[in-house]
């Protein structure tokens, strides 16, 4: 039996809860550590029998650990941790702040070359699957346009952000498409659309006593790569009523590729690939553990620096032999 790959977890939300559950669906794979901020007696884990250690410990298990799933949040935590650890361990985040992939690619491409390891970037469902499914569009039908719309559902990278705001205590945030700009896409129109006509925001917000709501929901909508953009509602309720009313972490979407071909493009076609998710971080924990095995694979091969969904050949996410692939998958 070949050894298993060791995951190592850094961060236990929703995510890392995610990646622990996603592990063992692989028995490829084999969770050997989490490490945390918090105080590492205090962290009860699904996995009892893993150990928890403080992340200033991390380095002294860099030659025990295959792989390193970083499972914070895109606004603070991985440009921060995934350059940082990207130079003594195969990484994979789940990034997924658009505008600043490029830069956040060149930090971690030059700490993993300099250390020798593979890290892979923005590993999620959009960015990641989702982007994967534009690229082939646009390259099986050069003549056409991209769509995306997101949701219904709840964002945790946007959810997150809004938590960090000073005064605020929990928060959710959903994505809404419009449904008359998915319709006018779906109908072969090809429009125009801005994203602010593509998407609108609903935030459900609790707020500390005495915090200044009116600042609060001010720094919502302002916030740049996030709500600026969008129309934003913003809600403030209780505590109660969050947990009542949206405790579950849906979310989904769709990718279209509307294009045409033949000698005046008279032939038109729609691709589309779409995305139901009973739980957001559950589905990205899913997709970043088989990243994980990319990683793994690739550094075995000698390969090193930042990767994409875009870089990695499809055979390196499957746990599959590539002879079974072909019997059975092609």
């Amino acid at each position: 039996m070949k050894n298993k790959i060791k995951i190592a977890i850094l961060g236990y939300g929703n995510l890392g809860r995610g990646t622990e559950l996603a592990l063992r669906a692989c028995p490829d794979m084999e969770l050997v550590a989490f490490f945390t901020r918090r105080d590492p007696s205090a962290l009860k884990t699904l996995s009892p029998s893993v150990p928890v250690y403080s992340v200033d410990n991390i380095l002294d298990f860099k030659d025990n650990i295959d792989v390193l799933v970083l499972c914070g949040g895109s606004a603070t935590d991985l440009p921060y941790q995934s350059p940082k650890y990207a130079e003594h361990f195969n990484i994979v985040d789940s990034f997924d702040t658009h505008a600043k992939i490029p830069e956040h690619f060149e930090n971690c491409d030059t700490s993993a070359k300099k250390g020798g390891k593979v890290a892979i970037i923005s590993a999620g469902w959009d960015p990641g699957v989702f982007s994967l499914m534009r690229m082939l569009g646009g390259a099986i039908l050069p003549s056409g346009k991209d769509y995306t719309f997101w949701g219904k559902g709840v964002s945790q990278g946007h959810s997150d952000a809004i938590r960090r705001i000073e005064g605020v205590l929990d928060a959710k945030q959903y994505t809404i498409p419009v449904p008359e700009a998915l319709e006018r896409v779906r109908n072969g129109e090809n429009p125009e659309l801005s994203t602010r006509e593509k998407h609108t925001r609903e935030c459900f917000v609790v707020a500390a006593d005495g915090a200044d709501k009116a600042r609060i929901e001010n720094e919502i909508k302002t916030m740049p790569n996030y709500f600026a953009d969008y129309d934003t509602t913003v809600h403030f309720i209780t505590a109660e009523e969050l947990k009542r009313d949206h405790s579950g972490i849906p979310h989904g979407g769709f990718v279209m590729r509307s294009g045409s071909t033949g000698e005046v493009g008279e032939t038109k076609h729609m691709m589309e690939f779409s995305l139901h998710l009973g739980s957001n971080p559950e589905f990205t924990s899913s997709v970043l553990v088989s990243f994980a095995r990319a990683a793994y694979r690739m550094n075995l091969e000698g390969l090193s620096g930042a990767k994409t969904v875009f870089d990695i050949p499809p055979t390196y996410y499957s746990p599959k032999e590539a002879d079974e692939l072909r019997r059975e998958l092609l």
